[in-house]
């Protein structure tokens, strides 16, 4: 007897995983054309002024999740431009409403595409964290994320200048975080203080990103080699605002 084993493509659960932000989509795509529906069709200016919020709030999820998309595994995902649109998008869904005021810097980094979107994930959920629980008082509510390179360490941190009421307590949400940056071959760092609570995670290249990076570098060493010597650059940190 002859046995055929059929193996299932890409064994990583990616091919699923695009499957399920495809349904995702196609869901909240429906449910932005049922609610537009029903706003065209009431007669009250109140009722349509009420579902029409409902429908942009509904566009500003679907950006969420499409920020969040799993880059192409074939090829390294850029890691600050991805990073970057994705704060963007969370900023305008959860933040703005908030007047939280998001300050995005990020060197140039290229991650495995699965790899970026793991610390996606990370930089989302610590966005959400600092929503829930940080309290700002007179403050102007500010959330700074960084994304540095250290020799052949990534490190993001996340911080806000509020506070507490107490210690974070660790839900299922930043259990989540520990073991998307276990899986990345990090950890997370955290400190609380009166002055803010920041989140720090850390893990190294893999050897195809190290290798990117190493020709990252050689492009603008010779770069600045060609610039003059007076010339100031600007910084790499953008306001992505509130509102």
């Amino acid at each position: 007897m002859t046995k055929h084993i059929v193996q299932l493509p890409n064994p990583d659960g990616s091919l699923l995983l695009r499957e399920f932000n495809h349904r995702i989509n196609n869901e909240l795509n429906s449910a932005i054309y049922a609610v537009s529906a029903k706003a065209v069709r009431s007669d009250s200016v109140a009722v349509k002024a009420a579902l029409l919020d409902v429908v942009d709030l509904l566009h500003r999820c679907a950006d969420v999740h499409r920020a969040q998309h799993v880059p192409d595994q074939g090829r390294l995902t850029d890691a600050a431009r991805y990073l970057q649109q994705l704060c963007f998008s969370i900023t305008k869904y959860r933040l703005d409403r908030l007047a939280i005021r998001v300050l995005f810097s990020a060197d140039d980094l290229r991650l495995e595409g699965e790899r970026c979107w793991m610390l996606g994930l990370i930089v989302s959920e610590l966005l959400a964290n600092v929503a829930r629980h940080a309290q700002f008082g007179s403050r102007h509510p500010e959330l700074q994320v960084k994304l540095k390179l250290a020799g052949n360490v990534v490190k993001c941190a996340v911080s806000d200048n509020g506070s507490a009421a107490e210690p974070v307590p660790r839900g299922r949400g930043l259990t989540i975080v520990g073991e998307l940056a276990d899986s990345l071959g990090g950890r997370v760092h955290t400190s609380c203080a009166a002055e803010g609570t920041s989140f720090l995670v850390t893990f190294p290249l893999t050897e195809a990103e190290q290798r990117a990076a190493g020709a990252t570098r050689v492009v603008k060493l010779k770069r600045r080699k060609m610039r003059r010597p007076q010339r100031l650059q600007a910084s790499g940190t953008q306001d992505l605002g509130a509102g």
